[in-house]
């Protein structure tokens, strides 16, 4: 008999939460159609979607937290695989094989010292922190479906009272409903009405804790990673003092293009041979009165006919002998179009200037259109006039020593290796 009495209650219960879901199923069915009034509270409806909005973004802290973990495990193993190489290739008469040992076991040691306490620190706390949301998230939704109950009861209460033919049983009994189901709306409309707007102030101390603690262990980290590091350099140092004489050279990439200048050059040879019975005159050589011609702009206006000396432009372009930069500088400044903000057209750098370089190493040139570099030679790098003719690991320029000197590239320009340089400026 207790048995068929538990079945029964339970069947009972079942059949009052059926009742309930179709009563507020119609309830809200009749709210949208806007033929029955609901019930709105619009500063708890701001608390909800701070809550969601809140619950979002501790969602992607969280899942971002992971990702950054799983960098910092990934990072270990490459560091570790690194070390281990390094032990393998340290031979057992090399000084300092012992010290490297120990350094790279502390490498290791640190690197998992950093993923524990982030794991303790940000990302239990982060999981703490996230945990409080799903039961709140329950009770948010039960409330909802407690306000369309007490909503539904109270459309019910009025409509009996309206009615034309009144019911008091039916009323009382309707009315006994609604204050039910007002007083457990109640309650725990009271509730979440003081904890969601705590849980959204939260936040701020929240992501200050996380944040200030990823930040000092990281800094932590790196500033014990920097002794390590600073120790194997000096392991590393003083191997090479034993054996300098087996140091490593820096070796250019090779040039698998046509060497540019070479072939320019000997055009330009071939082209500068006069013909037989030729009477011009040869190009007078740098630096002499007629190679840099005076060039005197006079910006008074010259009476009709008058034929100043210093007056006259010179040649076009086309038709000077003058060296290219030297047209280029002239034509810029006649036309106002000198530009401080690149080469092109400035006379303290040379046309199409990009930046400077500074070689690391000695270069010595192998072909005659390279530039040979020692140690601490400045270069101004330029564009290739093709740049199909530019090698990978390859760049144009001349050194400033030089255009300081001449202010002339073709003479003076030419290729080099990249790597051998370093960018200054």
């Amino acid at each position: 008999m207790a048995e068929m009495g538990s079945k029964g209650v339970t069947a009972g219960k079942i059949a009052s939460n059926v009742q309930k879901k179709l009563t507020r199923a119609q309830e809200k069915v009749l709210q949208k159609l806007g033929k029955a009034d609901e019930t709105k509270d619009e500063q708890f409806e701001q608390c909800v979607q701070n809550f969601n909005k809140q619950l979002t973004e501790g969602t992607r802290l969280q899942k971002d937290l992971r990702t950054y973990l799983a960098s910092v495990k990934a990072m270990h193993e490459a560091s570790k695989k690194l070390n281990e190489c390094l032990q393998e290739v340290y031979e057992p008469d090399w000084p300092g094989r012992d010290e490297a040992s120990k350094i790279a076991e502390n490498n290791d040691l640190l690197w998992m010292d950093y993923h524990q306490k982030l794991v303790d620190q940000a990302l239990l706390t982060m999981d703490t922190y996230l945990g409080q949301f799903p039961d709140i998230k329950s009770r948010i939704a039960k409330r909802g479906r407690k306000l369309v109950d007490y909503d539904s009861a109270r459309h019910h209460y009025e409509s009996l009272q309206t009615a034309k033919k009144k019911d008091e049983a039916k009323i009382a009994k309707a009315e006994e409903e609604l204050i039910k189901a007002q007083k457990v709306f109640e309650e725990m409309n009271v509730d979440l009405q003081e904890e969601l707007p705590s849980l959204w102030n939260s936040r701020v101390g929240f992501y200050v804790n996380t944040f200030q603690s990823i930040a000092g262990l990281e800094e932590n980290f790196h500033k014990e990673m920097s002794k390590l590091n600073q120790n194997l350099n000096d392991v590393l140092v003083s191997l090479e003092k034993q054996h300098g004489s087996n140091t490593f050279t820096v070796k250019a990439q090779p040039r698998k293009k046509t060497k540019l200048f070479s072939r320019l050059r000997r055009k330009k040879n071939s082209d500068s041979v006069p013909a037989k019975g030729n009477k011009s005159p040869s190009p007078p050589p740098d630096g002499s009165p007629a190679a840099t011609p005076e060039i005197r702009v006079n910006h008074e206006p010259e009476p009709a006919g008058a034929a100043t000396p210093g007056a006259a432009l010179p040649k076009s372009p086309s038709q000077s002998s003058l060296p290219a930069v030297v047209v280029e500088t002239f034509s810029a400044t006649v036309n106002g179009t000198v530009e401080s903000g690149s080469g092109a057209g400035r006379l303290d750098l040379p046309p199409g200037f990009m930046f400077k370089v500074q070689a690391q190493h000695d270069y010595t040139a192998t072909d005659t259109d390279e530039l040979q570099l020692k140690a601490g030679d400045v270069v101004l790098v330029i564009p290739f006039q093709n740049p199909e003719e530019q090698d990978e690991g390859w760049l144009m320029g001349v050194k400033e020593s030089d255009w300081n000197q001449h202010k002339e590239l073709e003479k003076y320009r030419g290729v080099f290796p990249e790597n051998f340089t370093e960018r200054v400026q």
